[in-house]
């Protein structure tokens, strides 16, 4: 049934004409691009709901403005309905839909079948091969941490087989024990049996049987005094001991997806823990684009159908636990189902470790949502702030701040952070370790930085920021004005940010470079905040470059410093004297004693101590 308009959509002689049965219903716009795809138990009383007077979401009010004509097609179910609902999503992509931007299938390991030593890999796509699969997992990344802990662990092959077939002596994974060497026959096929029964005990969660066997197999290797072998299997139980505490709720041996959702204005996070043979294998946030859904459970009953029924190749776990009560759950159980195969149950009222888990995702959902507002629209909103306060003809795109850390004017470090509209750019960040100052002069250490960075940035070995911000008060951004000024460094808009006379944040003071002028912001202000956010971390990373610096300062011992002494003399000293004080106190006699030290040295090791 379809029903053109050319001005206006008669949605009153459409409505007249509609069927009560179920079905989907397509809305086009006047160019003929399709707007968005739903479905209905009782397709006139849902598309009735759109043309009602009152009660429609300013996002619901712009879509109906914009119907030219309405398409419906009947299906002989709501279940029937859902599924092809998704197809038509897939395939069309509308606008006021939710749409997944990764539809991709999830990683798994797979061990291959038919082969004397089978080899373990990664897996994504359709499963085809013979052989186990293992999974799904969350992302690459938990696929590859998991392989290399199988690689160190159990040590089962992970090679193709094109170049397993054709080796005839031990690779480079042989000699650092991460495999043994089945392509060369080191170890029988048996014995590689019982790796790959522990690799796949681990796999399917069997933490507990493994570490049995595995302690028990340790027993009778002692027992025939075969210690080398009893203290592999000993290795093997406490790597597996720590990879059970660091997980952080093991229970039960279920397959399960824990979805939650959080909608904040018009912002959305669905997040999705993954838990396979009651192991947390990972879990994964989508940022999906704000639709007609006007509640989280709304979110819910559009994501879940789109995730498992229009992705291809979706493992559907046999639970998925949600945080908020769906209205249509049977139906989309019932779609679910018919996809898997068997029964797929939706569960909201949980107990016991179900209830942390869900606790666990509804907590990432609201967390991981604050971020990425923050990070993307608050930062952009903070860069247009400043440009106003400013009174820039364009919004800056890059600001750089410089900020000195030392202790009593030793191991002084400057830092430099970026930010960008998107805000902190951490792969821009640079520290300078400066030296041959006075100590305590910070005039001259930002000097040292700033024609350190800025000579890179001329000779072409970075990108010039919009905005610099020094920390501190004239003094500093005088000299940042010089240092540049020399450099012949152009189109940088130079601040100075001095902390005011209470030091309390909201209290700043900047100082245009250009004019002199100073400037004060409210405390409220977005652009004061963005650039108490540069200086704040500006200061983290000087102090963080600061510290780092004087504890490899504090593991280095004085000797050192002192030429002629390497490792085998410093030895040699403090094996003869016992430490470092000893050493300062020994007379040159003492010192020439110690085998190494000749009466040349130990008169220089003396003077370098008793200089004064």
């Amino acid at each position: 049934m379809t029903q053109e308009r050319a001005d206006l959509f008669d949605h009153s002689r459409f409505l007249a004409n509609t069927t009560q049965q179920p079905g989907i219903y397509q809305m086009f716009g006047a160019d003929g691009g399709i707007l968005y795809v739903g479905k209905a138990k009782n397709l006139k009383a849902r598309l009735s709901s759109y043309f009602r007077k009152t009660g429609l979401t300013p996002k619901t009010q712009a879509l109906v403005a914009r119907i030219a004509r309405i398409e419906v097609t009947v299906t002989a179910s709501e279940t029937e309905a859902l599924i092809l609902e998704q197809n038509l999503i897939k395939s069309n992509r509308p606008p006021y839909n939710i749409l997944l931007r990764d539809d991709k299938s999830y990683p798994y390991i797979f061990i291959s079948s038919g082969e004397d030593y089978p080899r373990i890999s990664f897996h994504r796509g359709a499963k085809k091969k013979r052989g186990d699969y293992y999974g799904p997992f969350p992302n690459v990344g938990a696929v590859k941490e998991s392989l290399n802990f199988l690689q160190k662990t159990f040590r089962t092959r992970q090679c193709e087989d094109s170049v397993f077939k054709n080796r005839t002596r031990p690779c480079l994974q042989y000699q650092i024990k991460r495999c043994t060497a089945p392509c060369v026959d080191f170890i029988s096929p048996e014995d590689y049996q019982k790796d790959l029964h522990h690799t796949r005990l681990f796999l399917t969660g069997n933490s507990d049987k493994l570490l049995s066997e595995l302690a028990d197999q340790m027993d009778v290797a002692a027992q025939q005094l075969q210690f080398e072998k009893a203290a592999a299997y000993r290795d093997q139980i406490t790597a597996l001991r720590t990879v059970q505490s660091q997980q952080v709720i093991e229970e039960g041996n279920g397959d399960i997806d824990i979805i939650a959702a959080e909608m904040r204005a018009a912002a959305i996070c669905v997040h999705i823990l993954f838990v396979r043979q009651g192991r947390i294998l990972g879990s994964r946030s989508f940022y999906p684009a704000a639709t007609l859904a006007e509640t989280p459970a709304d979110i819910l009953a559009e994501f879940i159908p789109q995730f498992y029924l229009a992705s291809a190749g979706r493992e559907i776990p046999r639970e998925i636990i949600v945080s908020q009560p769906l209205d249509e759950v049977d139906v989309i159980s019932a779609a679910l189902q018919q996809s898997a195969g068997r029964q797929v149950f939706i569960n909201h009222q949980v107990r016991r470790h179900r209830t942390q888990w869900l606790q666990m995702a509804t907590t990432a959902a609201q967390q991981n949502l604050v971020a990425h507002i923050n990070n993307k629209k608050s930062s952009l909103d903070r860069f247009v702030a400043l440009q106003e306060a400013l009174g820039l003809d364009e919004t800056p795109q890059r600001m750089e701040c410089f900020d000195i850390s030392h202790s009593s004017g030793e191991l002084t470090v400057a830092s430099c952070v970026v930010f960008d509209t998107n805000g902190p750019l951490k792969s821009d960040y640079r520290r300078f370790n400066i030296d041959g100052i006075t100590p305590g002069d910070d005039y001259a250490a930002m000097e040292q930085a700033l024609t350190r960075r800025y000579t890179r940035l001329q000779n072409g070995e970075g990108k010039l920021p919009d905005i610099l911000l020094i920390d501190g008060g004239k003094g500093q951004l005088g000299k940042a004005i010089e240092v540049l000024g020399e450099l012949g460094v152009q189109g940088v808009q130079l601040i100075g940010v001095a902390k005011g006379t209470t030091r309390k944040a909201g209290f700043e003071t900047l100082f245009d470079g250009e004019t002199g002028d100073e400037i004060v912001l409210p405390g409220d202000s977005p652009a004061l905040h963005l650039i108490q956010h540069i200086r704040d971390e500006s200061h983290r990373f000087a102090i963080t470059g600061h510290k780092q610096r004087r504890d490899k300062k504090r593991k280095t011992s004085t000797l050192e410093d002192i030429p002629g002494i390497g490792a085998t003399r410093r030895r040699e000293l403090l094996r003869h004297f016992g430490g470092l004080h000893e050493i300062q106190n020994a007379s040159i006699n003492d010192l020439a004693r110690v085998n190494g030290i000749s009466q040349k040295l130990a008169e220089e090791i003396h003077g370098f101590f008793h200089s004064d």
